[in-house]
């Protein structure tokens, strides 16, 4: 798999300038050190890699250790992505983690002690094991450890999982969105007195910690992914992504096959993307940017598509921005939907 991932790298070699890189998508904390450095510098030998690139490791508090540290501070990785999800240990049974409570509290010791300081930690709420009080504890254990950012999800059920089938056959208690909703409002409070403010629908962070790479997603810049499922983007209308089964990946970079399929975006898909990025995002939609790719009669209809949730009190206009309220953000998903252009 590490050969094929470098071969890949290799064959979309540019004379470009990457300024984030991002280990995710599964369980990275894994690799060996050997194996992380053979795509490190792939990376470098491929690209040009900016000498203050953020380059981030997702990992998981049963994978860290002081040695795994070092060894990722050694290959430059200067920021980490923790799935702590809880310190509720019930609820990590629950959730079938390996790791619990107190290994959490052990990692996050352990990271301040090796050096980094740019890191962030996954919550989960609103799962059917939890309650407001669970969710406090869990808030206020991160913010002991003065964790700089913060990215929060709500337990979504997807259909064909266990959950789902025990839900359906009534052994399981199916998640409450009146709840959920309570807890985002919590979750968005409890952060901000602390000065961890929201900059996106799901992301928190103090001053100048905000995810560069997650954030050049939102905005629409290019992209490109490398490995199995992983997808890749031009920033204008090209979208790709790579076949998800291991072993056919494999032998497509083996056989010099293909490997990736190609989208491209129509008109109507790229202004919807626009919205629904935009809206997640603390700006909001840059309008003017809008208007200049999608002409001025696309902009007026957006603007008169989005008065119900102004008058609602759910989205406001300002400043050639349009952009949820703090009322507005747990409806996110269904107000980008409402306003997206046919």
């Amino acid at each position: 798999m590490m050969q094929a991932i470098e071969k890949e790298i290799g064959q979309r070699a540019a004379d470009e300038t990457i300024n984030t890189i991002y280990f995710g998508g599964g369980t990275p904390g894994i690799l060996s050190k050997s194996d992380l450095a053979l795509l490190v510098n792939a990376i470098k030998n491929n690209f040009r890699v900016n000498k203050n690139v953020e380059l981030t490791l997702e990992t998981n508090p049963d994978d860290i250790n002081p040695f795994t540290l070092e060894a990722w501070l050694e290959l430059g990785i200067n920021r980490l992505s923790i799935g702590i999800q809880s310190f509720d240990d019930l609820e990590l049974k629950w959730m079938n983690r390996a790791h619990d409570a107190a290994k959490s509290k052990t990692c996050l010791q352990q990271i301040e002690q090796a050096g980094f300081t740019n890191y962030s930690a996954d919550l989960i709420y609103g799962s059917p094991k939890q309650t407001l009080d669970i969710l406090k504890k869990n808030i206020d254990e991160l913010l002991n450890f003065n964790v700089p950012h913060i990215s929060s999800y709500a337990l979504t059920v997807e259909e064909k999982t266990v959950l789902h089938k025990n839900i359906l056959q009534g052994k399981e208690k199916n998640t409450d969105s009146s709840l959920q909703a309570e807890m985002f409002y919590f979750l968005i409070d409890q952060l901000q007195q602390r000065g961890i403010n929201q900059y996106e629908i799901s992301n928190f962070a103090k001053e100048r910690f905000q995810s560069k790479h997650n954030s050049s997603y939102w905005q629409g810049k290019p992209y490109l992914g490398f490995g199995p499922s992983a997808h890749s983007y031009d920033g204008s209308a090209i979208r790709s992504w790579n076949v998800a089964d291991n072993k056919k990946y494999i032998e497509a970079l083996n056989n010099n096959s293909n490997y990736r399929t190609d989208e491209t975006l129509t008109p109507s898909q790229q202004r919807n993307e626009m919205i629904m990025l935009g809206l997640r995002t603390r700006q909001g939609v840059d309008l003017k940017k809008f208007e200049s790719k999608f002409g001025t009669s696309d902009v007026e209809e957006l603007i008169i598509m989005a008065t119900t949730f102004i008058e609602k009190k759910q989205v406001k206009k300002e400043d050639d921005f349009l952009f949820l309220t703090k009322e507005g953000k747990f409806l996110a998903d269904g107000i980008a939907a409402d306003l997206f252009i046919i």
